[in-house]
Formats: C-alpha cells, structure tokens, sequence
C-alpha cells in the first residue's frame, strides 16, 4: 500500500481565500485536499472530520499549511496528532514554525509540543495587536466596520413614518435599507 498525502485546508471566514493552501497542496503531491471555512470558535470541523475518515490506517499522512491550521489550540492540536500517531497516520506542516513531518517520539514530540504552544501564541498575539489597534482607533474617532446607511435625515424619516403608524417593514422599503437597520436606530 502506498503512502498518500491528504491536505487540509482551512480558513476562518468566508471572505479569506484557500487558493494559497490549495497551490500548496498541489506542489506537495497531495491526491486530495478537504477544505473548511469554519470559526477558530466553532466547536464543529466538518473539513477535518472528513480528513480524518478518508484517511487509511498507517499509510496516509495529512497535510495542513500551517500549524494553526490543525487545531485552535495547543492541547487541540497535541490531541489530533496523537490520535494520527495512533492510527499510524503521519502529519506533515507545510510552512511556518514546523514544517516537516511530525513523529511522536522522544524529541520530535517536545519539539512538536512546543512549536504547537508557539502557535496558539502567535495567534493570541495577533488578536491581542489586532484589538489593540482597533482600540487606538477608535480613541482618534475612526470606527471600523460597514459605514451607515442611516443619517440624520433618515432617522428622522424613519420617525417621522413610525409616528405615522407604518410598521418596521415598511420603513424598512420607502428608505432602502434592512428592516434591522430599522430597528437599530428606532430603539434609541
């Protein structure tokens, strides 16, 4: 039986892109590649969950681009690997802090540990910087996110109708915005 490569591919959200993953996987040979655009938050990983049902019992290895890729926390990915270890899956990193190929033994497991506690740091690092400047922002009256499609005119429009007696979704149609912008700005 030959050993296979199998990718997994994740991203957090739907706007990020996997194509820099999937150009990865190509060049690495994997025969297949499962991908997911899931939360770091999500407790469910459909992605991984089929990865790990493909893949066969001491012939295959996975793939991930990264560490933080595997798992979102550092116990999450200790315990992925393991249980690949035990199934006599390898696991290959791609790029990043670890690249190569993880075996669980002696000191390829500290290295692995440490390397995984390094990249759940990394990545609460970069969300402690990413608050951080979001913070700073708006302490110079920037705010981030969608701009409002609400302005004085409107809301006093939309006041003006609510007195009227017109219901939220009707609102909601003369101004052209949703009915939940609607009702964001009529609450206060």
């Amino acid at each position: 039986m030959t050993q296979s490569l199998i990718g997994l591919a994740r991203v957090s959200t739907n706007s990020q892109d996997l194509q820099l993953q999937r150009d990865a996987f190509e060049a690495a040979s994997c025969i297949r590649i499962f991908e997911e655009k899931v939360s770091s938050r999500s407790s469910r990983r459909p992605g991984l969950e089929q990865a790990l049902d493909f893949l066969r019992d001491g012939s295959d290895t996975l793939v991930v681009w990264k560490l933080d890729r595997l798992g979102r926390s550092t116990k999450e990915i200790l315990t992925i690997a393991d249980s690949l270890s035990d199934r006599g899956i390898g696991l290959r990193v791609l790029s990043g802090t670890l690249v190569g190929t993880y075996t669980p033994t002696g000191e390829g497991k500290f290295f692995f540990t440490v390397m995984a506690a390094f990249a759940e740091l990394e990545r609460d690092i970069n969300r402690e910087r990413t608050m951080a400047g979001l913070a700073a922002a708006r302490a110079q009256g920037r705010v981030g996110g969608r701009p409002t499609v609400m302005d004085a005119d409107k809301i006093a429009a939309a006041r003006f109708r609510q007195a009227a007696g017109e219901t939220p979704t009707q609102i909601a149609r003369a101004l052209g915005v949703s009915r939940a912008t609607v009702y964001r700005h009529l609450a206060g």
